[in-house]
């Protein structure tokens, strides 16, 4: 099963936990495989670098290096322009494409909206991890 997690849920897994460290926890352990792009990892550099979390350097450096050791880079190919109010959201669409993701995992409501982007479903941490403990 491989999975893209939208920042937001990255930025919960790191800074708060729950449901979202939880589906990262998977991903560590392997039991998903999880897909990452660059343009994912720099977001989420730059929000853990920004005025309200105003993370070391040093520490987004670590976090970015362990998603990149556990993560199957996707190098996208093709633009996506779904998500009109917020065209980032667009780079996750582009992502879970790219590496032909079964799941996106987020909070955001424009893309959980959508429910699915081809056969690629968009489900929130909690009807995620919900999702894999029923496959358990």
């Amino acid at each position: 099963m491989k999975v893209v997690l939208d920042t937001n849920v990255l930025i919960s897994a790191i800074i708060f936990g729950g449901k979202s460290r939880d589906i990262l926890e998977m991903a560590i352990s392997g039991k998903i495989k999880l897909a990452i792009s660059q343009d994912i990892l720099k977001e989420l550099a730059e929000v853990l670098i920004d005025k309200k979390f105003q993370s070391p350097a040093s520490f987004v450096q670590q976090i970015i290096h362990e998603l990149f050791e556990i993560s199957e880079l996707v190098i996208v190919t093709s633009k996506i322009n779904v998500i009109k109010n917020d065209p980032d959201d667009n780079r996750i669409l582009e992502c879970a494409v790219g590496a032909e993701a079964d799941y996106i995992v987020s909070g955001d409501k424009d893309l959980l909206t959508l429910k699915h982007f081809g056969k690629i479903k968009i489900l929130s941490p909690s009807d995620f991890g919900g999702l894999i403990s029923d496959l358990d």
